[in-house]
Parts: C-alpha cells; structure tokens; sequence
C-alpha cells in the first residue's frame, strides 16, 4: 500500500502523563503496547487506520544519540498540528480549563458545522479537537 501513512511516532517526557491526557481527559482509545524484550515501553493511539504511537523521549535520545541534540534544542510539535474527532467536546473542554492546560482557541462553533478547540498536549503538540454539530455532518 504505496502512500498510505500507517503510523506517526511522537517523543514524550512521560508516558503517564500522556496516557491520562489522551486516555483520560480526551476519552481516546491509548493503550500500553506489548513490547519485545528490549524494546522501548510506548503508548499506541488508534485513530482509524493510522496509529500515534507515543515513546519516552529519553528512550529515543539513548536508542538514536544523533536525536539527542535535536531532542533538546526544539519545542516539539512546530509546524505540526493533530487533528482528531472527540465525543463530548463541552466535557473535554471543562476538564482542560480545570486542569489548567494551555488552550489556544477556546471551544468555538464552526461554520462548517463542528465545534472546535484547539490546544496543546503536556508535551506540546498542538492538537485540534473536533466534534461534528449533530444534523450538520449530513448536509
């Protein structure tokens, strides 16, 4: 299957966190992965046919050290942007104010017939989260 994107991979500082972000908070499906002897422990992320697969960071820097530099010097997530479909977005907005993380657009109606908010993950990578306005996703 010639370009047809399978997996992306995102370093992060701790895999807890991340799993309570987008396990607990987001209500997505993340799950520990069954890893080989020796492989790294990571978090995979099924959206549709594409995974995110999330890996601690010191892991990367320690399994490609020509990362490491890279790893440290950059902000992650520039120029990136994750678009993902949530269920009961108001929820997941509250829980992201009372949590205190960082929202760049607050929820908002779209014209185009989704409800939106766009924010950052506790790594850093912003994420647009986006709920389909029931009647509006047959028109």
């Amino acid at each position: 299957m010639a370009g047809v994107l399978k997996s992306i991979q995102l370093s992060v500082a701790d895999l807890d966190t991340t799993e309570a972000f987008y396990g607990g908070i987001l209500d997505l499906p993340v799950e520990r992965a069954l890893t080989a002897y020796g492989a790294p422990e990571h978090l995979v992320l099924s959206l549709g046919e594409c995974q995110v697969i999330f890996v601690d960071e010191a892991e990367v820097a320690q399994r490609h050290p020509i990362l490491e530099a890279r790893l440290e010097n950059f902000p992650r997530g520039v120029g990136m942007t994750l678009h993902v479909a949530v269920e009961g977005i108001e929820d997941i907005y509250q829980e992201l104010l009372e949590e205190e993380l960082e929202v760049l657009y607050p929820l908002e109606l779209k014209p185009y017939g989704t409800r939106e908010v766009w924010c950052f993950d506790p790594d850093g990578y912003l994420l647009v989260l986006e709920e389909p306005v029931r009647g509006a996703e047959k028109r």
